[in-house]
């Protein structure tokens, strides 16, 4: 990350276990450490979604649009505590108040503002709002926390 705020894709890929087809940020800008971040997701006619939601007017559904919100608040989440990927996974736990207001379609670009409401250890609380053109698409309250993940047994 630069000092302007901004995290490319490298970084948002070092940072999120996510992988296609279900990473939903393509970059983020904006990083304050534990205050607020921008994530951004590039809506493509490829999306994996679209031929069946809806095949003659593709929209995205609104759980990923809600998906790419807590996306991009575990993404400020480990950018700010320095959460190892290996061994640690940061999980969704809880979402309120959820509104969708605006389709997201192909060729929409849709911009995540996430703020930190409360921090309490490893969890976090956040308000997120999805923008495309500057008009209001979803908002939503969500949890979420740092998990240290199962190590697999080997024989």
């Amino acid at each position: 990350m630069s000092d302007d705020g901004k995290i490319d894709y490298a970084e948002v890929m070092r940072r999120l276990p996510h992988r296609y087809p279900f990473l939903l940020i393509d970059k983020a800008e904006d990083f304050v450490a534990g205050t607020s971040i921008t994530g951004i997701k590039n809506v493509s006619h490829n999306e994996p979604y679209f031929p069946g939601h809806f095949p003659i007017d593709p929209v995205m559904p609104g759980v990923m649009i809600v998906e790419a919100m807590a996306q991009t608040g575990a993404l400020l989440m480990s950018k700010t505590m320095d959460v190892a990927v290996e061994g640690k996974v940061i999980m969704f736990m809880s979402i309120d108040g959820v509104r969708f207001r605006k389709p997201a379609r192909p060729g929409d670009q849709l911009r995540m503002k996430v703020v930190v409401t409360r921090a309490r250890g490893d969890a976090y609380k956040f308000k997120g709002e999805t923008y495309i053109d500057d008009k209001l698409a979803a908002e939503a309250e969500f949890m979420a926390m740092v998990v240290t993940v199962a190590q697999p047994v080997t024989a």
